[in-house]
């Protein structure tokens, strides 16, 4: 079996993966706060960690990806007061949302999407155990986590601890014991959501939902756990915080998770993405323009960790390649595909394998799609399709995403008939008329390719 090897943000370096329990691989990623279309540095995470899971399926006999879907949230009150709409359904919405324009993407449905308001008595009980092993105190009306009282804070993102302090972007309130301590439970007023608690009607602070929810799904300690590299400091760090002194682990930062993973971030022409300076680039407005496929490919164009630039010229690369590789599957269409397994001992996956190098797998896949076009076997075919549906790409009909024989409400009978026409004119060496023909149907908007078996036809452009 291939050696999977994985950076883990924890440990600063490269390390074999090694599930915990050889059964059964399992995972986490921290997934969106539905208030609102998700952007294309949301999508990164979420193909990433799509790719990631495509990859542990391919290894192990069984792998169970939880991704959580945050509907309690301050941003979402705010959405619910300025346009009216009623929290649920505002949640419900983006959430399904969310989930359209990432299957768009090619990113299957995590296999468990834990909503956080159904498990608020998780999280009651999360931090009703920090309480009582004295690393939360309450304080009018909110319950805090006292971060001094664990000495490893800090080990994720390294921050020192003023680092600590400045980065935390949380309000130093009056009331808290320390000015680095977060707030695990939060007051909520009559017009806000509200759960009955020990501690008064209120509602979770955002970093215990998903301690709460990979611990009810996953159990502990898990596998991976990850996200954006924006949710580093202080989220995953809480996280750890929370999840390890509830359980009584001080000096085991592994007894939550064991590996960590963080993509880099995305910037749109050299910007990061702002509102102010309006670069924002949304999912649900990109799929409307390309293919997801052309999307999936982009963001899979850098190495997940490295910071990736959002460009015209990113976007019209990725679909060149798949063009051109759509191309050989349909120069294909007369090879039947060989059965077996050519997942599992693709050179692709070899790439994949090494920290998800996804330049290196992408760089694989134009060697695969040469050799198959050269070769023309069933078995050379099998491994190109294989190799795209472990990428998550090369899963349309080959003809279709070409444009061939798709006129786009054009007349296709007659279409046909001057293709009938150019071919006898060529035939009898009437070549004025056949080129005459040519340019007819490319007013029209149709491209002809002459191949060996007779003129093909397709949408130009």
């Amino acid at each position: 079996m291939l050696e999977f090897r994985l950076f883990n943000t924890l440990d600063g370096k490269k390390v074999p993966f090694t599930p915990l329990d050889p059964r059964h691989v399992r995972l986490y990623a921290c997934g969106p706060t539905v208030y609102n279309y998700a952007h294309i540095g949301n999508a990164r995470m979420a193909v990433v960690f799509d790719l990631l899971t495509r990859v542990l399926k391919r290894l192990h006999p069984k792998v169970t990806y939880v991704s959580n879907i945050t509907d309690v949230d301050d941003k979402i009150i705010a959405a619910s007061a300025e346009t009216g709409e009623a929290i649920d359904v505002i949640t419900r919405k983006y959430e399904h949302i969310y989930n359209e324009d990432m299957g768009a993407l090619g990113v299957s449905k995590p296999d468990v999407q834990p909503r956080a308001t159904e498990h608020i008595q998780d999280m009651i009980n999360l931090i009703d155990a920090l309480v009582k092993n004295d690393h939360a105190y309450a304080a009018e009306g909110h319950v805090l986590f006292n971060v001094p009282s664990f000495p490893a804070y800090g080990k994720l993102s390294g921050r020192s601890r003023d680092e600590q302090v400045a980065g935390s972007r949380v309000e130093v309130a009056p009331f808290k014991k320390d000015p680095a301590d977060f707030v695990l439970w939060k007051p909520s007023t009559a017009d806000q959501p509200g759960w009955d608690s020990p501690w008064g009607r209120g509602r979770p602070g955002w970093h215990i939902e998903c301690s709460a929810m990979a611990e009810k799904h996953l159990g502990l300690p898990f596998d991976i756990h990850g996200g954006g590299a924006d949710l580093k400091f202080p989220h995953h760090e809480n996280e750890i915080a929370q999840s390890c002194c509830a359980h009584g682990h001080m000096n085991d930062l592994r007894a939550f998770a064991n590996i960590w993973v963080h993509n880099g971030f995305v910037t749109v022409e050299g910007e990061k993405m702002s509102k102010s300076i309006g670069n924002i680039r949304l999912v649900h407005n990109l799929v409307e323009h390309y293919d997801g496929e052309v999307l999936r490919l982009a963001l899979l164009s850098a190495h997940y960790r490295q910071p990736l630039d959002w460009s015209e010229d990113a976007l019209n690369q990725a679909k060149s390649m798949l063009d051109r590789i759509y191309g050989v599957l349909h120069n294909l269409s007369d090879v039947k595909e060989a059965e077996g397994d050519f997942a599992q001992k693709n050179v692709v996956l070899e790439g994949l394998c090494d920290d998800l190098n996804t330049p290196q797998a992408l760089a694989a896949l134009n060697v695969i799609a040469k050799e198959a076009a050269e070769k023309r076997t069933p078995e050379a075919k099998a491994e190109l399709l294989a190799a795209g549906a472990l990428l998550g790409v090369l899963q349309k009909d080959p003809a279709v995403w070409l444009g061939y024989g798709q006129s786009g409400g054009l007349d296709e009978t007659k279409i046909e008939a001057l293709l009938s026409e150019r071919a006898t004119a060529k035939k009898d060496k009437n070549f004025a008329r056949a080129d005459e023909i040519r340019e007819q149907l490319s007013a029209m908007g149709i491209a002809i390719e002459d191949t060996p078996q007779g003129a093909k036809w397709k949408r130009a452009g």
